[in-house]
Parts: structure tokens; C-alpha cells; sequence
């Protein structure tokens, strides 16, 4: 092999080995950004997946128990209860999840009024967990999309979830029931941050439903709910798209192991003399007081995993 041969084998092989060494660097940081996504992303997916196939099990149960019954009757507490100690035992160990203050909840019917984070599964785990404990049902007022949502109508039923209209309202609280619902709705899960803002704009119907029912009103908060879930930073396309189509245009990540406590205030009583506007501000002071008692402002997410392991506070 002549000189020159050899050289020209040689500067083969150093290109081939610094070509193979530049692409596999661009495949390591492609790997590790998929990765990245894939970890932001699957939890909340998980989630929905397992939604879904709480429905299916409910239509199994429906479909071999013969029931016709309303889906709020005593005749499905067996099947309710099932659910609710599944997703009980999902709190408890991929969020720690603890409910303190169950004492504050009126015997008879009240408005639960909570901060909505960008994926509601508090409110989720808080309707779990009040069935386990008081074999009661809170109704739950939800956003006109989720009911465009396929195959989840036997779930929303049984649970409780409700469109927020002032007569469905009413009529849930004048057989008592308690009812939820976040002011903020969409919008707040959508547009508040790890700030906790509350975002309700001119919100004002259900603290008229509460005068016309004769109701207190009792505010709820969960502790780091910003900090399991998140939303992208706001931007003003998406703003627009929202408020055009009323429809979440971005989708939450994140889904991390954070501990999560739902606190449960103590209630507005119902007052003759105050207006609907003097309700709405004296509810948002509760929340806001939860909230500052409760929560670290800005949210943190690494404070948020560390408080798995905080042992102060204990569980009703």
C-alpha cells in the first residue's frame, strides 16, 4: 500500500468515526427531549385511560346486574363505592393524598366552591373520598365539553357530575346534596399559574344559586394541585382560541408525584341581607386565605415532592 493509499484510509476512517460521532450526538439529545415529553405527557394520558375504563367497568356492572335504576340511586353505592376506592387508593399512592377539614361540611345541602387546577383530579379524589368516609354524594358542576366527550355518560352519572344550569343547581340542593363547582372553570385551569390567581372574572351565578337555595357556601383548596399539573405559559393566540370556541386548547403535563392535601374551610353562612357580589368577594377572600395559608407562592415543584415525606400534618 503506498503512501498515499494509507493516507487516504486514514482520513476515511476519521471522517466516518467524527460523522458517527456528531449524528450520535443529535440522536442522545433527540432520545433524551422524546423522553422528556413522553414523561411530561404519559401520566396525564394514564389518567384519561383509566377514566375511560372506570366507564367500561360500570357498563360490565350495569350490563350484568340488570340495572335500570338512576344512576344517583343507593342501588348503585356497591359499584360507586368500588370506583371511589380505586381512585381512593391512586391518591393515596401517587399523591399522598390527605382531606382535612370533612367536619366544615353542613349535614344538609352547600355549595363547595374550589381553585380549579389545570387537570381537576382533587376534586376527583375529594368525591372519593367523602364517599368512602360519609357514604355521601357531592354533585359536581363540569364544563359543557366534558359532556361532548364519548363514551363517559354511565361515569358521569354515577359520580354525580352535573352541567352547572341555576335549576339543576337548585333542584340538587333542595334534595340536599352538596354541590362543587370552581367559578374559574376552564379558564382558570387554563390561564392561572403556579400564583394560584384565581380567575373567575364576573362570575356570580353560583353565589345567587346559594341565596336562592338558602345555602352556605363552603371554600375548598388542595395544596400543590399547580405543581402535580401544569399548563403552558399563556399566550394570546390561545387565549383568543379559547374564548372564541369555550373549548381547553392546550393540554396539561406534568403529573408528578407531588403531595397533595385538600383543605376544606369553614363555611359562609347563608345571610338574607348580602348581595350576590358581596357573596362572590367574601368567597374569594376564603379561598384566597386557604390558599395563603396553605401554599407556597410561587409554587415549587422540588417543595411540592419533598412534602411526601413531611409528616406534621395527618389525615382526618
Amino acid at each position: 500500500m503506498t503512501d498515499l493509499s494509507c493516507l487516504v484510509y486514514v482520513l476515511e476512517e476519521w471522517t466516518v468515526v467524527w460523522y458517527l460521532e456528531k449524528y450520535l450526538f443529535h440522536v442522545v439529545i433527540i432520545s433524551l427531549t422524546l423522553s422528556a415529553i413522553l414523561v411530561f405527557f404519559i401520566v396525564p394520558l394514564t389518567m384519561l385511560f383509566l377514566i375511560y375504563l372506570s366507564n367500561i367497568l360500570l357498563l360490565i356492572y350495569r350490563r350484568n346486574s340488570e340495572v335500570k335504576a338512576d344512576p344517583l340511586s343507593d342501588v348503585w353505592d356497591s359499584a360507586r363505592r368500588a370506583i371511589a376506592s380505586f381512585w381512593d387508593t391512586y391518591a393515596r399512592v401517587w399523591h399522598g393524598y390527605e382531606l382535612h377539614g370533612v367536619e366544615n361540611l353542613p349535614e344538609g345541602p352547600g355549595i363547595v366552591v374550589y381553585y380549579h387546577g389545570a387537570i381537576p383530579i382533587d376534586c376527583l379524589y375529594f368525591l372519593a373520598r367523602l364517599f368512602l368516609w360519609k357514604k355521601r354524594i357531592c354533585l359536581s358542576v363540569a364544563d359543557h365539553f366534558v359532556f361532548r366527550l364519548p363514551g363517559l355518560k354511565l361515569l358521569l352519572g354515577v359520580t354525580g357530575v352535573m352541567p352547572g344550569t341555576r335549576e339543576e343547581c337548585l333542584i340538587a340542593l333542595k334534595n340536599g346534596h352538596l354541590v362543587s363547582i370552581s367559578p374559574g372553570g376552564v379558564r382558570e385551569a387554563l390561564f392561572s399559574d403556579e400564583s394560584y390567581q384565581l380567575v373567575w372574572g364576573n362570575r356570580k351565578g353560583f353565589a345567587q344559586v346559594a341565596l336562592d337555595a338558602k345555602v352556605p357556601i363552603i371554600p375548598m383548596y388542595t395544596q400543590n394541585i399547580r405543581e402535580g399539573y401544569r399548563m403552558f405559559k399563556e399566550r394570546k393566540f390561545f387565549r383568543q382560541l379559547y374564548e372564541s370556541t369555550r373549548l381547553p386548547v392546550t393540554p396539561p403535563y406534568g403529573g408528578l408525584p407531588v403531595k397533595l392535601r385538600t383543605y376544606i374551610g369553614e363555611p359562609i353562612p347563608y345571610d338574607p341581607n348580602i348581595t350576590a357580589e358581596e357573596l362572590v368577594e367574601k368567597t374569594k377572600t376564603a379561598i384566597q386565605a386557604l390558599i395563603s395559608k396553605h401554599q407556597t407562592i410561587p409554587g415549587s415543584i422540588w417543595k411540592a415532592l419533598l412534602e411526601r415525606f413531611d409528616k406534621r400534618h395527618k389525615s382526618d
